[in-house]
């Protein structure tokens, strides 16, 4: 077939435009970022110069200007977090008190909806247990990953297959993963998991219908993909306990074990923390992987692939919001807490 650039030319201008765009608006912000501080860095250095040569004193810069200064760079973060976080957050919560059709006020309705709907209840008691067993889990074996790759040869080939999951896109994980739990009838499977179930005697089940047994092993997928994160901020951590308190410890006589508690653990406890509430934040917002797995059918559906569908799919504008608003306050504590926990690093 042949391709007709007279058909294609509005979408072909169009993709000029955006690529002119992009060079200007990329290319205006990094020539700026490069002109502007080498410009003032110059004049200060004029400014040394020149002091230094005459013996007067250099005239310090007015705290007025250097807010100026600061405010200026800082001005295109601040409207991006205007226009791309706080924005949509207003709109969103305002369209939470709203309708289906956000055209009339129904205050705090779809709210109520949430706690009293029985398959919403299912949704949020689904969510908790991803929450719950995602971090634990994966930080668990991440942890168990690091202590016994730690030193040992061909250190770097392990921890690279160990990591390899996080490489692949929740979606092209969870496309290997309904392989590995596919169900063909009777006979031969194509579902490793259910092949293994054959040959050692039993009946091939359809795992992904069967609940609560699916979202468990949905929650399978996320935790073999963030186990290597895991893996590697622990290793990283491991490594930087300092030498002299490890071989203080081993002329003490402590075992192996008491090592790893008494020593290991609390030197990684920042680390640890840092994992779980990373995990934690990514795991309330999960989405990719029971969109592609199940759709959310067969009660395995989450807070985020829920919003969605009551948003996109069934047009509740409200309850989607809503939703969305109930997500955004679950994730607050979590990240109140992780600054608090990093101030108290610093100023400990």
């Amino acid at each position: 077939m042949e391709f007709d650039f007279a058909a294609e030319q509005p979408k072909l201008l169009m993709l000029m435009y955006g690529l002119i765009a992009f060079v200007v608006v990329v290319g205006g912000l990094l020539l700026l970022l490069d002109v502007v501080p080498a410009w003032f860095a110059r004049r200060r250095e004029a400014q040394l110069v020149a002091a230094s040569l005459s013996g007067a004193p250099l005239t310090r810069r007015p705290k007025q200007r250097e807010g100026l200064f600061a405010l200026f760079f800082l001005l295109p973060t601040l409207l991006l977090l205007i226009v791309g976080l706080v924005v949509p957050a207003i709109r969103t919560t305002l369209l939470s008190l709203m309708d289906g059709g956000s055209t009339n006020w129904v205050g705090l309705r779809n709210y109520g909806w949430m706690f009293s709907d029985d398959s919403i209840v299912r949704v949020l008691i689904n969510t908790l247990v991803w929450v719950l067993l995602v971090p634990l889990v994966a930080t668990a074996f991440g942890l168990l990953y690091a202590v016994l790759v730690d030193r040992v040869r061909f250190e770097a080939v392990a921890k690279s297959l160990i990591f390899l999951p996080m490489a692949i896109s929740f979606v092209g994980a969870s496309i290997i993963w309904k392989f590995v739990y596919a169900y063909r009838g009777e006979g031969d499977q194509i579902g490793l998991l259910n092949q293994i179930v054959v040959s050692l005697g039993g009946e091939p089940k359809q795992w992904l219908l069967e609940s609560p047994l699916n979202t468990l092993l949905l929650i399978v997928i996320l935790v073999w993909i963030q186990a290597g994160f895991a893996m590697v901020v622990l290793s990283a951590a491991i490594k930087s306990i300092p030498g002299d308190i490890v071989e203080a410890a081993r002329l003490d006589g402590v075992s192996p074990w008491q090592m790893f508690w008494r020593i290991t653990m609390p030197s990684i406890r920042p680390a640890l923390i840092v994992v779980v509430v990373t995990l934690s934040i990514g795991t309330l917002k999960v989405f990719d992987i029971v969109r592609t797995a199940t759709n959310g059918n067969y009660d395995t559906s989450v807070i985020a692939s829920e919003m969605y569908n009551q948003a996109f799919r069934y047009g509740q504008n409200g309850q989607g919001s809503a939703l969305a608003v109930f997500l955004f306050i679950l994730v607050i504590p979590i990240v109140i807490y992780q600054v608090r926990n990093l101030r108290q690093q610093r100023e400990g």
